[in-house]
């Protein structure tokens, strides 16, 4: 692979210093495995974060101006939270999650999908604050590969949990019931969330894990209050967040087979848009 650097010197990704392509650690910011096995150039030409914080950003944006232009028929129905919301046919279409589309209908690669897509303005906005936020900080804490694992895995477990306690446990109050259709970012956030909060107790950093936990916390009582939200989904992803990061040791240096797992786990991702474009539209003619 030509574009993969074998011998020399290459740029630190994280704080742009010479080091060794080979270097274990870099001397000056302590980033493992800065060389990134010779694909620190291509890195660097993505950004500090194999750029998937912006990833996130423009394929959310993108499956939300795809969602209300679908279908035009709901919008400025929900109120102010629901302010240009996309209908629940095009959101069906483009995979949201929930107890009926996983339980109901089998479509159960929606635990993926879900997390791209959104229920109005204020939704993707106040969403992608946050990925812009917290990404890039737990890329430096656990690399720009775990990251997206952990970010990933929090989908799952959020949408999972929902969707599993709205089909199992019907008899709930509302405040408490899962939910039968359910969209947005807030899920692998507070996986996001999460995971610092582990980085914070394994590596010392107190203040930095209170900082995280305190906003998750404020955020899931915010929940509570605001009608709409989805508690199980921030729930099981913080708990997916929190127990992967368990998994992906901030001790630990990232590896190889992180990165290509971070991979497959975008590329599972785009497969389960595009699956349920394939399944969905189909379903509504």
């Amino acid at each position: 692979m030509a574009w993969r650097k074998r011998t020399g010197a290459v740029v630190c990704p994280s704080c742009g210093k010479l080091v060794g392509v080979n270097d274990d650690r870099c001397l000056n910011c302590g980033r493992w495995r800065p060389g990134m096995w010779g694909l620190a150039p291509l890195v660097r030409r993505l950004g500090n974060d194999f750029g998937f914080t912006a990833a996130v950003m423009t394929g959310c944006v993108t499956l939300y101006v795809v969602s209300v232009l679908l279908d035009t028929s709901e919008i400025g129905q929900g109120g102010l939270f629901g302010l240009l919301g996309p209908s629940t046919n095009s959101l069906f279409v483009l995979g949201a999650s929930g107890s009926i589309p996983v339980f109901e209908l089998g479509r159960w690669w929606t635990v993926l999908s879900a997390a791209w897509l959104h229920g109005g303005l204020l939704h993707i906005l106040f969403n992608m604050m946050w990925v812009r936020q917290l990404a890039p900080a737990t890329a430096d804490a656990y690399g720009p590969a775990r990251r997206v694992i952990i970010y990933t895995a929090s989908s799952v477990a959020g949408f999972l949990l929902s969707s599993c306690v709205g089909h199992f446990l019907p008899f709930l109050p509302r405040f408490l019931s899962g939910a039968h259709f359910t969209v947005g970012a807030s899920a692998p956030i507070f996986g996001l969330l999460g995971a610092i909060v582990h980085y914070g107790q394994r590596r010392g950093s107190s203040a930095v894990g209170r900082q995280a936990l305190s906003y998750a916390l404020i955020f899931g009582l915010f929940g509570f209050v605001m009608p709409g939200v989805d508690n199980w989904a921030h729930l099981g992803g913080f708990a997916g967040g929190y127990g992967m990061s368990f998994v992906l040791d901030p001790w630990r240096e990232e590896r190889l087979d992180h990165v290509i797992a971070a991979f497959a786990c975008l590329a599972a991702t785009v497969a389960s848009v595009i699956a349920s474009v394939l399944t969905g539209l189909p379903a509504l003619r």
